[in-house]
């Protein structure tokens, strides 16, 4: 019996039932006639009724809320003055809400919350002239920190999106409403622009999401509540259009999703209600009956564990651990551009990192470039970022480009970096939402400059702080909570911040040498830094959760520096690079990171390479 007890259990982790993901919603607070603390839930994979999930730390109404694949999120409201308070919980175990932190500001956010799993988005208040929108790490208790402004009052607005851009919508305002959309991305702190506009305008509706499509339902418009269902593509502005019909009219709106349906709740003109709605998002039409809340609600907040917002793998998320294994069988190591001796590169090989043997060729970059370039992957995708490209001055480029893991085809247009330069930080320098270069060389000198970008979606990189030295080939390294960069030419400084927040590097501790030229492999827990100038055979690491100095790790089987590496949780693969006398060399070796001993032979790559980069994606800031 135990050993089915076993297998049975396997089985629902790899296929994540045992968590729920993508089926549990709820709706927080009430107006019933009075203020209410209780949470109700529901199952949004089959049509069925509520039940208790357990209750807020306070009585509540006119709310947001922002959900996760472990913890939902309940802000602001009235308890009836307005509050800035933010309660959590976890959504596969119902029990009650704890205290989180506070809010920027105090007010009603009706429903003006959103989450991509690491961070969640919240209007700060809801007084007329308020624009400015805040946010929170969802792992990381704690008040919220302001993230930019929306372009107009958020008074009984709605928020949505998917994992890279929050949307808000309508707007309270006399006579009938606002139409207006705002987009702006959740990768940083800018500030909103304008979408399009609603076909229907009004406020207090509520949004239910795909990964691509955004559905808004039900809601205000003077002089009475509104049935209307209207949607926008998330990945393109516009004006949202005509989806359907609610079952009913219903205002004070709130809504789950989980990416295949969202389910509609609210009041309807004769005041709370316990029906729910349901609908098909990726097909127009109108709702059908869902079922029915175990307590009539009004003005409450809906938060879930598998909308658009949230990372998807086919309709809901797969176990990260396996996220690599279940695509391809194999981590990929990716390994583009440098030189042959006389000639630059566009070309691109790639190898399997758990398996030993040759290179294969992958596909070309849209410039041959040289020198010490960045290139970042995260589980599906891969961008390089500037260059040393010759022929006339600047010689140097901004070009970004980036390929899918999965076609093993050529790079396409990403965007432009911040500036021009070459010599920029090399290494596993991301996690799943932001990737970054750390330094780089042009006229202005080895720069303290930190690029940053979402590689989910195209665009320029963006500044988000500086070095706290100038830095030139240095190497780079992330966790999911950490970017470091290690070392550089002549500098034997360490420094880190934390990805979700803008800002300045700050101390971590000192490498053993000052080496630059060199690259980095990572697990979740150790980075280690590999090669460097003067072809040396070198290798340090750091623990990256805790700050201290380069240990020794051991010694490649050929030193070399301006080499490519990659890596998965376990093994790290060192793919050609320059040698002694500046000659390049085709070695491949490889290390298991957890365990600090000289490299091994890996085998070959096709041909002899130097001045290149790496990027693969399964390394240690993809967890």
């Amino acid at each position: 019996m135990a050993v089915w007890d076993i297998k049975e259990r396997n089985n629902l982790v790899r296929g994540n039932a045992h968590q729920g993901l993508g089926r549990i919603g709820l709706f927080m607070g009430n107006l019933n006639p009075g203020l209410g603390d209780d949470v109700s839930q529901i199952n949004m994979t089959s049509n069925s009724n509520g039940t208790d999930f357990g209750n807020l730390t306070v009585a509540i109404k006119k709310s947001a809320g922002a959900g996760g694949f472990t913890r939902v999120l309940n802000a602001g409201g009235q308890t009836p003055s307005g509050v800035n308070t933010i309660d959590f919980a976890n959504p596969v175990s119902a029990g009650n809400f704890a205290d989180f932190g506070n809010l920027t500001a105090t007010g009603e956010l009706t429903n003006i919350g959103h989450s991509n799993n690491v961070r969640a988005v919240f209007s700060s208040g809801n007084a007329t002239p308020n624009v400015n929108l805040c946010t929170v790490i969802m792992a990381s208790q704690g008040n919220a920190s302001d993230f930019g402004d929306a372009t107009r009052s958020q008074l009984w607005s709605t928020g949505g999106g998917n994992n890279t851009r929050f949307i808000t919508a309508g707007q309270y305002a006399a006579p009938g409403g606002s139409n207006v959309i705002d987009i702006k991305a959740m990768a940083n702190d800018g500030n909103s622009t304008d979408f399009g506009d609603l076909a229907a305008a009004g406020w207090g509706h509520a949004t239910g999401s795909s990964p691509t499509r955004l559905v808004f339902g039900g809601g205000n418009n003077a002089p009475g509540i509104i049935d209307v269902l209207q949607f926008i593509t998330m990945s393109t502005k516009g004006n949202a259009t005509d989806f359907g019909n609610l079952v009913k009219a219903i205002g004070d709106t709130s809504a789950v999703s989980n990416s295949v349906r969202a389910i509609f709740g609210g009041a309807d003109s004769g005041g709370a209600e316990a029906s729910l709605d349901v609908i098909t998002i990726a097909a127009k039409g109108n709702a059908t009956d869902f079922g029915d809340l175990n307590v009539t609600k009004a003005q409450c907040a809906g938060a879930d564990n598998g909308g658009g917002g949230l990372p998807q793998e086919d309709n809901f998320p797969q176990r990260k651990e396996l996220f690599a294994l279940n695509r391809s069988g194999q981590t990929l190591g990716l390994f583009g551009g440098g030189n042959d001796g006389p000639a630059y590169l566009s070309s691109c090989e790639v190898v399997q990192v758990e398996t030993l043997g040759r290179s294969s060729s992958f596909g070309d970059l849209t410039q041959t470039v040289n020198n010490s370039f960045s290139m970042s992957g995260n589980r599906t995708r891969g961008v390089r970022h500037s260059g040393y490209i010759g022929g006339s001055s600047p010689y140097t480029t901004n070009t970004m480009d980036y390929t899918e893991f999965a076609s093993r085809g050529n790079f396409a247009d990403f965007g432009n970096a911040t500036a021009a330069g070459y010599g920029a930080s090399r290494g596993p320098s991301t996690n799943d939402t932001r990737s970054f270069s750390m330094g780089f060389y042009n006229s202005g000198g080895n720069l303290t400059t930190v690029d940053y970008w979402a590689p989910a979606t195209l665009g320029n990189a963006a500044d988000f702080g500086d070095l706290s030295v100038g830095s030139l080939k240095a190497a780079g390294m992330a966790n999911t909570t950490r970017v470091i960069r290690y070392g550089s030419y002549s500098v034997n400084t360490i420094d880190y911040h934390t990805i979700a927040s803008l800002g300045d590097f700050s101390d971590f501790g000192d490498a053993v040498a000052a080496l630059g030229a060199g690259e980095a492999v990572s697990s979740p827990v150790r980075g280690v830094r590999v090669g460097a100038q003067s072809a040396s055979n070198t290798m340090e690491y750091i623990t990256m959760a805790s700050t201290s100095n380069g240990t020794d790790f051991g010694d490649l089987t050929v030193g070399r520096s301006d080499m490519g590496a990659a890596s998965s949780h376990t093994r790290g693969v060192i793919f050609a690079g320059v040698g002694s006398s500046d000659a390049i060399v085709n070695t491949i070796d490889y290390i298991t990171i957890a365990s600090a001993s000289n490299a091994t032979d890996f085998g070959d790559a096709s041909f002899a390479r130097g001045s290149l980069a790496g990027m693969g994606n399964g390394h240690g800031g993809l967890v």
